[in-house]
């Protein structure tokens, strides 16, 4: 049996319309949680009963360090979000992450992002 070497996360890139825009070493922030909304009702015989259902659902900032880029877009976007144009800024893209030979590995999509911070 061939053996398997662990993924190594250690490529990543951000994709922005479909343009890479940089790479980075490291990737954090890809998770989301629901809000829970508890129901309590009483059932037929009279007993309380806690019901959790699934409320709003929240993502987390995607946080992208140590990062290379050939051009200053990422700079330039997060300047128009600054300036106050968060509306017109906010874009489509994925974060890929990449194993030692360069071969993407996996991909996470994200809808309508806006840079936070840039530094």
């Amino acid at each position: 049996m061939a053996r398997e070497d662990p993924l190594v996360g250690f490529h990543f890139a951000v994709e922005i319309q479909g343009v890479v825009k940089g790479y980075f070493t490291e990737c954090s922030g890809l998770g989301s949680e629901h809000e829970v909304i508890e129901h309590k009702v009483v059932n037929e015989k009279g007993k309380e009963i806690v019901l959790k259902i699934p409320g709003r659902m929240k993502w987390e900032n995607i946080v992208l360090k140590r990062g290379i880029t050939s051009n200053m877009d990422i700079w330039n976007w997060r300047k128009k979000v600054e300036d106050g144009d968060v509306d017109g800024n906010r874009h489509d893209g994925s974060i890929i992450m990449y194993d030692q030979k360069l071969s993407e590995v996996a991909r996470w999509n994200f809808e309508k992002a806006w840079p936070v911070k840039v530094t």
